[in-house]
């Protein structure tokens, strides 16, 4: 249990420091996207498993998603820089495609919490060039 406290705490220290790099380096814009990616993705993945649109079995990957994502256990190890979070990325990644495929950009788009621009460079790169419409505020 103490290992993976520790382990934990590493992946913390790491995200942060690249956050500040990002925003020492001037990329405040980058910095934020990076910050928010994780947790917004959670909460979309969370949204979506109660969303009627979603087919069942989409829902059964959103919620492996979700449990992927929040592990501290994973193929690439946390502490390991840029590898570390890659596998979550992928699996994100591969999850939003298929989700694209089934639901559609404009039920993501409903549930998405974060800023628009990033919703929409996910989805740039996650599947085919269709951008969700305008949601309002």
């Amino acid at each position: 249990m103490r290992t993976l406290l520790i382990g934990m705490l590493v992946v913390i220290a790491i995200y942060v420091v690249v956050i500040g790099a990002l925003a020492l380096a001037g990329r405040r814009i980058a910095a934020r996207e990076v910050a928010t990616l994780l947790p917004n993705l959670l909460l979309l993945f969370k949204g979506l498993v109660g969303d009627p649109r979603v087919p069942r079995g989409t829902k059964a990957l959103l919620i492996f998603g979700a449990a992927w994502i929040a592990s501290p256990i994973d193929l690439i190890p946390e502490f390991i820089p840029v590898l570390g979070p890659l596998d979550d990325a992928v699996v994100a990644a591969l999850i939003l495609r298929h989700l694209l495929r089934q639901a559609g950009p404009d039920v993501i788009a409903d549930h998405w919490r974060g800023d628009p621009t990033t919703l929409a460079k996910l989805l740039r790169l996650s599947g085919p060039r269709t951008a969700p419409r305008d949601k309002e505020r």
